[in-house]
């Protein structure tokens, strides 16, 4: 036996894998390498215009020949943009804490509670999920022009305050907590809300960062309603904010801009993909075994 084919067999028998098993398992790296590449490849185009001057908008090299910084501090100073910023992080934020708070003790009382019209009340409210949002629209516009929430934070967060998405979500994984469990906390005397909070929410985190998580993204990129009820150029949202910049986009500058606005409007998500990367992929394993 040569000494060249004894690295192989060595590694043949410790992972006890073919070759032609090894050649398809290096392909599908090739494969997934390509897709990532066609997935990045729009982001770094996206960071590389926001660096480029009005002049070589158009130009097909990805590298700017002389990265413009200036057009971020454009961006903050000749609009307002910084505005927008904390528009959508306290309704993003706002809305996420009521979704986790509203959601997680309706979906405790539904796993854990008997009472008469259960089955209706859970019905009912996976029956909205059915709803489109559009069809929802109009009659959230007329409940904010007859209470005054137009143009308002509230105005903006009151649809997503709670989600029928995060009921079921916190429901299906409420039952699969032990009643003996509850049972046996509640002859020690601890209170429902004990209860929730000291035993039940922290069986269930990686449900509860994952609902955290999915409602701050939505809310972070909603487009349509906070269009729809905001008036003003100072109540806007970042995605309103740039669908402004996109309407007047008439010359190379705006498209600068465009650029420049949605490489920061990503760096929040970016930041919370990168703190709470394992509670997503916790979350989205465990939903999928439930």
């Amino acid at each position: 036996m040569s000494k060249t084919a004894q690295p192989g067999l060595v590694w043949k028998r410790k992972t006890g894998i073919t070759g032609d098993r090894y050649a398809i398992i290096w392909v599908s790296y090739i494969l997934l390498a390509l897709g990532l590449i066609f997935m990045v490849f729009p982001f770094l185009w996206m960071i590389a215009t926001s660096l480029k001057s009005p002049q070589e908008i158009y130009s097909l090299s990805l590298i700017p020949s002389a990265p413009a910084w200036e057009n971020y501090a454009t961006l903050f100073s000749g609009t307002a943009f910084g505005r927008w910023i904390v528009n959508s992080f306290i309704v993003a934020v706002l809305t996420t804490i009521s979704v986790c708070f509203f959601d997680t003790v309706i979906g405790y009382v539904l796993a854990k509670f008997n009472f008469h019209g259960k089955k209706i009340i859970y019905l009912l409210i996976l029956s909205t999920l059915m709803v489109p949002t559009e069809m929802l629209i109009i009659p959230w516009f007329l409940y904010a022009v007859n209470f005054g929430w137009v143009d308002t934070y509230w105005g903006v967060m009151f649809p997503g305050v709670i989600s029928a998405f995060g009921i079921f979500l916190m429901k299906q994984f409420m039952e699969s907590v032990p009643s003996d469990l509850l049972d046996a906390a509640r002859i020690d005397g601890m209170g429902e809300w004990g209860i929730l909070v000291r035993i039940v929410v922290p069986l269930v985190r990686s449900a509860v960062a994952t609902l955290c998580i999915l409602s701050f993204l939505g809310n972070w990129n909603a487009f349509i309603w906070p269009l729809i009820v905001t008036q003003t150029e100072e109540m806007f949202t970042i995605p309103v904010g740039m669908a402004f910049f996109s309407s007047e986009a008439r010359d190379s500058s705006n498209w600068v801009q465009i650029m420049t606005g949605a490489t920061v409007s990503v760096l929040p998500l970016i930041i919370v993909f990168l703190l709470f990367q394992k509670q997503i992929v916790r979350g989205i394993a465990t939903t999928g075994m439930k």
